[in-house]
């Protein structure tokens, strides 16, 4: 554009100075003519990167998912190609199901046994509760008739006393009340051995019955639940629309839990356009504003965008957590820039734009609108650009 404008330019200088002479062509008017071009074409530039920002950075960017098995088994059936575009939900590969099924069936098996365990327990459970309430009343009974036989002692104590009873009769009501004291403490020392069996936890710390068969039970509804999941990782499935690159996985292969080790790559359909701008380029930019970018694959086309968001932020400005203070001397600094997201227009929505494509591009903010096709053309003239191949082989 800067090109053109100075052929313009010239070919005015030429009219006026050469061919019509309407002025004449001496050391005064040659300083002007020459400084007039220089100067307007550095104040159109540097207006022009304020309200028509351009970036020689345009980037197309998409999600990685470098897919990683989950368990480890054989691989069977891996029923898509490399670069094949696939949906969400599209079966990628299958592993061997029949190792993890018979664990789910093992578990589903043992399950109503513990079940049953559990159902065992809680019936001595109850057993032991009928035996406590058994004893407890037992207690009541003879704690009844040890009242009885403290009276009857100092009843026959006192008639034996006075005279008026035997002294037989008084040592057999003292030895029915230690028999009666001797019989309590037998029903209480029951009593206390059947609340230690139904206690939860015994004196050896070990669980009681029906604790442990409820621990048990529980367990094994946890290990079958994660074997029906483990059964359910044999078949991979697409995340999100997209295609399968670096694909090396086969049948008969052993596909390893391992994070360092994809099986392959998982391109989203999901794209990111980025431009990347210096940091006072971007003063007036803001969501919604048009925006054009032209993509060497795709030569002397240009590509219709709008702004979607500025990222404000860049590596610059992460400071990483550490033991140490950050160190604040100076070095060789260089200001990071910031990436400015943009997205393709309804009219463009169906484009491929191919992953790691680049170019250039430019925002128009709504400041120096006339000015706006001066960047046009000279986006235009770059995308033209594109279609040489410029290497000597």
């Amino acid at each position: 554009m800067e090109i053109l404008l100075l052929l313009i330019y010239s070919g005015i200088v030429w009219l006026v100075f050469f061919k019509y002479k309407w002025l004449p062509w001496n050391t005064f008017t040659q300083a002007v003519s020459f400084i007039i071009p220089i100067v307007s074409i550095s104040i159109l530039i540097l207006f022009l990167n304020i309200v028509a920002p351009s970036s020689h950075d345009v980037r197309v960017m998409n999600y990685n998912v470098e897919v990683v098995p989950a368990v480890t088994g054989l691989v069977t059936e891996v029923p898509v190609e490399p670069n094949q575009h696939v949906k969400k939900g599209d079966v990628l590969y299958r592993i061997d199901p029949e190792p993890f099924q018979l664990k789910v069936n093992n578990l589903q098996a043992r399950i109503p046994m513990l079940e049953a365990k559990l159902i065992s327990a809680k019936a001595y459970d109850k057993e032991l509760e009928d035996q406590i309430e058994a004893a407890s009343s037992n207690i009541s009974m003879i704690d009844a008739q040890l009242d009885l036989a403290a009276k009857r002692l100092e009843q026959t104590r006192e008639l034996a006393l006075s005279g008026a009873g035997s002294k037989f009769d008084y040592e057999q009501a003292e030895a029915n009340l230690k028999n009666l004291q001797a019989q309590r403490a037998a029903a209480q020392s029951e009593k206390s051995q059947y609340i230690q069996r139904i206690s939860a936890v015994a004196s050896d710390g070990e669980l009681s019955e029906i604790a442990q068969a409820r621990a048990d039970l529980e367990q094994a509804k946890a290990e079958l639940e994660e074997a029906k999941w483990k059964l359910e990782q044999t078949v991979y499935r697409a995340p999100a629309d997209g295609r399968v690159v670096n694909l090396q996985l086969r049948p008969g292969a052993m596909a390893v839990q391992f994070p360092i080790k994809p099986v392959m790559t998982f391109i989203e359909d999901e794209q990111w356009v980025t431009a990347l701008f210096e940091q006072n380029e971007i003063r007036y930019v803001e969501a919604g504003q048009e925006a054009e970018i032209a993509l060497k694959t795709y030569p002397n086309r240009i590509i219709k965008c709008e702004v979607e968001h500025i990222v404000w932020a860049n590596a610059q400005g992460q400071l990483t957590a550490s033991g140490r203070l950050p160190d604040t001397q100076e070095t060789g600094f260089e200001e990071g820039r910031f990436a400015v997201r943009l997205k393709l227009s309804e009219e463009e929505k169906g484009l491929f734009l191919a992953p790691g494509a680049v170019g250039q591009g430019a925002i128009y903010t709504d400041h120096g609108g006339p000015i706006h096709l001066v960047r046009k053309v000279i986006i235009r003239v770059g995308t033209k650009m594109d279609w040489l191949v410029l290497k000597l082989h």
